[in-house]
């Protein structure tokens, strides 16, 4: 009898699988999913959920009350915030607006949604304010259990630099500890990859929390080997820009047993190009156009 409930389990498990394939290929949201909507919102990392991502990848700041906001800059980007008045934020004034010089009520009262990105055509406007990372990842998964039934990685950037440093931003020390007991009350830390331009903080999760995977981001025209050299470890991930990579490169990596992730990869015809250079994976403000091209998860079709 135990062995029959062993074979319906495994036949179970087996036809879930065959339903949705899930590639080694890891396609990374950028911000979520910017092409289509506010970058590193919720409705931005759900639509790329929905798009069919294996990973989603989003960037950190720090408020005054030392929360973690979801933001690629530590203040309210002029070319895509509004201030709680609903006026204009000048580009020379946009620093002044310091999330680590505000508590969250104050960060979540900006629009950062409305005005939309003129990069970015296709972007839906919506009213909507940066998220915590906690609020995030409670919508993210619950979004998983409720619809996309598979599992993304997160790749979580944080953002810092030296000028930086208790101005902008904790320094990485604090920041990175911050960072680390908020995750481990969230996830699995085997869902999840730090990434960082600052070797500094690549360096101290390295010696203090060694478990974590760790990515390298890169976009200096230095040598892969002297971009290693200088963070002194070899990462999990390496991650250039695209146009930075050549087959040689990669080889040299895969050779080292670390995995190629170029970000940020939009042209259907780039995607192509970057994927015959042999890398792991890429990040993207389009994975709904990476997905037409047969990148991530692809779903089973309804039945008509």
């Amino acid at each position: 009898m135990r062995g029959f409930f062993v074979a319906v389990l495994f036949f179970c498990i087996a036809s879930v699988n065959a339903q949705i394939y899930i590639p080694k290929f890891d396609l990374q949201g950028h911000r979520g999913a910017r092409g289509l909507k506010p970058e590193n919102t919720i409705p931005a990392f759900i639509v790329a959920l929905d798009s069919g991502v294996t990973t989603l990848e989003m960037d950190l700041a720090v408020t005054k009350d030392k929360q973690l906001i979801v933001s690629h800059e530590p203040w309210m980007n002029a070319s895509i915030c509004l201030k709680p008045d609903n006026t204009s934020i000048s580009a020379k004034d946009e620093k002044k607006f310091n999330i680590y010089q505000m508590n969250y009520r104050e960060v979540s009262s900006f629009d950062c949604g409305s005005k939309g990105n003129e990069r970015f055509p296709e972007q839906e406007k919506m009213k909507i304010s940066k998220p915590l990372l906690v609020d995030a990842i409670v919508a993210i998964e619950d979004h998983i259990k409720s619809f996309s039934q598979y599992e993304v990685d997160y790749n979580i950037e944080i953002k810092s630099s030296p000028d930086g440093d208790n101005k902008f931003h904790p320094t990485p020390e604090v920041f990175s500890d911050l960072v680390f007991n908020t995750i481990d009350q969230y996830l699995p830390w085997d869902r999840v990859v730090i990434q960082s331009f600052d070797f500094r903080v690549l360096k101290y999760w390295h010696e203090k929390y060694p478990k974590v995977r760790l990515a390298a981001l890169v976009e200096n025209k230095k040598s892969v080997s002297a971009n290693l050299e200088d963070l002194g470890f070899k990462p999990s991930i390496y991650s250039p820009h695209f146009t930075l990579l050549d087959k040689e490169g990669v080889q040299y990596l895969h050779q080292q047993k670390i995995r190629v992730i170029p970000w940020t990869v939009n042209e259907e015809a780039d995607m192509k190009n970057v994927q015959a250079l042999g890398v792991d994976g890429m990040i993207t403000d389009y994975p709904n156009r990476a997905n037409k091209l047969g990148f991530g998860i692809k779903r089973p079709r309804p039945a008509k």
